[in-house]
């Protein structure tokens, strides 16, 4: 759930707890385990709530510390789980430590909580070192002093040092105050950002300063991605979720080579990690089953099971992602207002309903961002005023950002906003978005929300079994048996392959409806083998 877009109570155009309280019957009646917070804490919003000025309370916008313990209390009648973000490479700075530090002088205590370096160059002018933000132009700020502070994204959101023990500390603190109040885990953001080489002097990137996505096994070695001390922070970490009974759960948030990501989930460190080359894999059957290889076999090296994603609150929504040509530059078409080049949607919305069984019947843990069981589209278009994301003015408005996956969920036909919220909502809906909305699909044979309420509910028949088979297949084909009993067959190919049914296989349930004997282009089907 991105908390600013799910639900709105009170009213004021911005969704908050309370809202997702009230609206917590939809996603058990979906059949999910578990729900998974965006940050809520106190915060300018600078980017989004990413931006934390308070990790141990509730933004008032989004309600109060009692409207938390409501959420996690309707969450457990209902049978699900509650997540929450935790955002320890960075803070906002508004965060009082900050402005300590800005009030403080330079090498002081306070200054040492954040990475605070002499500028480069005549009268140190120039930046301590050559990083760049994620969000465009350079990782460093100067103050009035002179010193610059880094952060590796928006300016307002200075990094904390975590070779400072009392950083350390304060984060062991946020971690038992949230598990005491009940939550059931954390989703850890930049989980492979925290640790830096600041040693003297600081070693330009020379241009790497991107996530190493595609680093080799050995690592970069790069100055502050996925350095091997990041580790020790989440042993330490581990040591106090297994202290409550029963255990709770932390997932990282670690853009790093598919060789590194296994090292997030030893055993005695986090228990999952997201999968982002699932999320990235084109359309074509032989890259989704290398994925799916390396993801089982890297997981398995630490005993755990991988996860699955096809979207999240940071990019283009699958269904639009798939109705693109391969190999369009996302940031750019977003900036283009979605006009060039032009969505099929007809095939995204075939390959998102396809997608969405390949992945529920994969070993591992799925991970549902909201709007996807609906079957939205990205909103490309949101006019320039509109715009919240930091890249938008980072990048001097070359890059639109995040927003268009962001616009608030419709809940109903009609209203100001489609039952998100009395007080219209803050992002723009599009016309015709409530024919998108719960309501609108509720029911609805062959509706995005109805292929998605059955499919979880098949899905609790294979848990348990977690084995995995490839079965032979047509060329463009993939077919596999998770555990003994569901076989997958889905179609990437542009033309219709033979279904193949073994001998007393039952039919379970297809994204699109099957003619006899075919199974058409971007279409999977769900078998119940005869095996089970």
């Amino acid at each position: 759930m991105y908390v600013p877009s799910f639900a709105d109570a009170d009213g004021d155009g911005m969704g908050d707890l309370r809202g997702i309280t009230d609206r917590l019957g939809h996603v058990a009646d979906l059949g999910a385990d578990a729900v998974w917070l965006t940050p809520f804490y106190p915060s300018p919003l600078a980017d989004g709530g990413y931006d934390v000025a308070d990790y141990r309370g509730v933004d008032p916008r989004h309600g109060t510390l009692d409207d938390f313990r409501a959420l996690l209390a309707r969450a457990r009648d209902l049978g699900l789980r509650t997540i929450v973000d935790i955002v320890p490479n960075h803070c906002s700075d508004q965060h009082p430590w900050f402005q300590e530090a800005l009030a403080a002088a330079p090498r002081s205590a306070a200054r040492d909580r954040f990475i605070f370096r002499e500028g480069t160059g005549p009268g140190g002018a120039e930046p301590p070192a050559d990083w760049q933000s994620k969000f465009g132009g350079p990782a460093w700020t100067r103050v009035p002093d002179g010193q610059w502070y880094m952060h590796i994204f928006a300016s307002e959101q200075p990094d904390l040092n975590w070779d400072n023990p009392e950083v350390a500390a304060d984060f062991e603190d946020t971690l038992r105050f949230w598990l005491d109040l009940g939550v059931d885990g954390f989703r850890v953001d930049v989980a492979h950002g925290l640790r830096k080489d600041l040693a003297p002097p600081l070693r330009d990137t020379h241009g790497g300063d991107t996530a190493p996505l595609n680093s080799p096994p050995a690592g970069l070695n790069h100055p502050f991605w996925d350095r091997d001390e990041v580790h020790d922070i989440y042993r330490v970490w581990r040591k106090i979720t297994d202290a409550y009974a029963p255990p709770r759960i932390m997932v990282a948030e670690a853009g790093v080579s598919a060789a590194r990501l296994p090292l997030y989930t030893r055993p005695d460190e986090l228990h999952q990690a997201f999968n982002f080359f699932h999320l990235r894999c084109p359309w074509e059957s032989g890259a989704f089953r290398d994925v799916v290889d390396t993801s089982l076999a890297d997981a398995a090296t630490t005993g755990s099971l991988p996860t699955w994603v096809l979207s999240n609150h940071d990019v283009v929504r699958h269904r639009t992602r798939y109705g693109l040509p391969e190999g369009t530059d996302l940031r750019a078409w977003v900036t283009g207002d979605g006009r060039e080049p032009a969505v099929d949607d007809t095939r995204g919305r075939r390959r998102a309903r396809a997608a969405a069984l390949l992945t529920l019947a994969l070993p591992g843990t799925t991970y549902l961002y909201q709007g996807e069981e609906l079957g939205l589209p990205e909103v490309a278009d949101l006019p320039a005023e509109a715009l919240r994301d930091p890249m938008w003015e980072r990048t001097g408005h070359g890059q639109k950002g995040r927003d268009g996956c962001r616009v608030p969920l419709p809940w109903t036909r009609d209203g100001s906003s489609y039952g998100f919220g009395a007080g219209g909502s803050w992002l723009p809906q599009p016309d015709g978005w409530g024919e998108r909305s719960v309501e609108a699909q509720t029911g609805r044979a062959g509706s995005f929300l109805e292929l998605y309420r059955t499919a979880l509910a098949l899905r609790r028949d294979f848990l348990g079994d977690e084995s995995f088979t490839w079965l032979p297949s047509a060329p463009g084909e993939l077919a596999f048996r998770k555990g003994a009993g569901l076989v997958c067959r889905v179609n990437l190919s542009d033309r219709p392959v033979p279904l193949s049914v073994p001998d007393g296989a039952e039919p379970l349930l297809a994204s699109d409806p099957l003619p006899d004997g075919q199974l058409p282009p971007d279409t999977a089907v769900w078998l119940r083998s005869g095996a089970r």
